[in-house]
């Protein structure tokens, strides 16, 4: 279990998901991010950010699910995804 934050200490590129057999990331509220009480008990061990400006706040919910999602699912080799389209195959 990994916890997105923009107070993260890892970034979440720096995390081995290949071996995992599930990977589980809580996101915060949009407008709030995650409750304090999880950042007090899981900011040295669990957290995880994605780098950004430091002038910027946060990133769009969806668009930050979507980058941490990928980079999973690039560590697993895109396991059980279609890697090449077989559109024009007859």
């Amino acid at each position: 279990m990994f916890f997105a934050t923009t107070k993260g200490k890892t970034k979440y590129t720096d995390i081995n998901y290949s071996n995992m057999d599930e990977v589980f990331v809580l996101y915060g509220k949009e407008t709030k991010g995650l409750p304090e009480w999880i950042l007090e008990k899981y900011l040295n061990t669990k957290t995880i950010r994605i780098p950004m400006l430091p002038t910027l706040r946060s990133l769009n919910l969806s668009n930050s699910v979507a980058i941490i999602t990928y980079e999973i699912l690039r560590q697993k080799d895109f396991e059980g995804l279609e890697g090449i389209s077989k559109y024009f195959d007859k």
